[in-house]
């Protein structure tokens, strides 16, 4: 089997298998107290992980508007992403894996990911953010999140006690790491390496990489590699292929 099939194979694997155990995990949260701790006014660290969910949840949404051709399929998937979490990622992730064809999966699997698939006879060129407005915007999250994290552990200490640990904040946390996992799998593919996907900070990570982008480029060539930046520079929606 060749190397990027056998990717194609192994991601398949793992991000069904992580649904699973993120189905499992809600499903044991809601059993041990119906996720009332979802809303305990006090749970300042809960707020904080809650927060940090969500701003990756907004990066892959935006990934999903980028994605589909349909802004009601796009909507749909941010809803069921915001409810579902992890879940809609992987199975999203895995939907994309299973339309590959057979060149495809024995090319460049995770180019064909990322990248949008459409008939090249119906292109629309939308409109999106520029770079710098998107480096502004992420800049702004980063530092949210980071003033959210230095504000919290000043009024309400460690986040490392017993208490904080409730079924919602475990099930959050579970869900913020495995989202997490799916963007460390675009910076190892970006990197070539995965010992960075697990060590640089999402926001950090995307404004840096705004930062190789000229502002009159496409936003979206932001998801590439420095190899297939170059063979899609000529195209700013990267469509590279019909739709299958």
């Amino acid at each position: 089997m060749p190397a990027s099939a056998s990717v194609v194979v192994t991601l398949k694997t793992l991000f069904s298998v992580l649904a699973c155990v993120m189905v499992a995990t809600l499903l044991w949260a809601i059993a041990t107290d119906g996720l009332v701790s979802c809303v305990e006014l006090r749970a300042r660290w809960l707020a904080v992980a809650l927060i940090n969910f969500y701003i990756n949840v907004a990066f892959i949404g935006a990934w999903f508007v980028y994605k589909e051709s349909s802004w009601i399929k796009a909507a749909i998937l941010i809803i069921l992403e915001i409810v579902f979490g992890s879940i809609i990622t992987f199975g999203y992730i895995v939907m994309q894996l299973f339309k590959f064809s057979r060149d495809e999966s024995s090319k460049d699997p995770l180019y064909f990911v990322f990248v949008r698939h459409e008939k090249r006879d119906v292109i629309e060129r939308k409109r999106g953010p520029s770079v710098v407005t998107s480096r502004v915007i992420i800049s702004s999250l980063g530092c949210f999140m980071l003033g959210s994290i230095i504000y919290i552990t000043i009024v309400d200490g460690s986040p490392f006690r017993t208490q904080v640990f409730s079924p919602c904040m475990v099930g959050t946390l579970t869900d913020f790491y495995f989202n997490v996992l799916a963007l460390s799998v675009w910076v190892a593919y970006k990197e070539s390496s995965w010992i960075s996907a697990f060590f640089i900070g999402t926001c950090v990570y995307i404004v840096r990489q705004l930062f190789y982008l000229s502002p009159h480029q496409h936003v979206s060539l932001v998801l590439l590699n420095n190899k297939n930046m170059d063979f899609s520079s000529s195209d700013p929606l990267l469509v590279v292929h019909a739709d299958v």
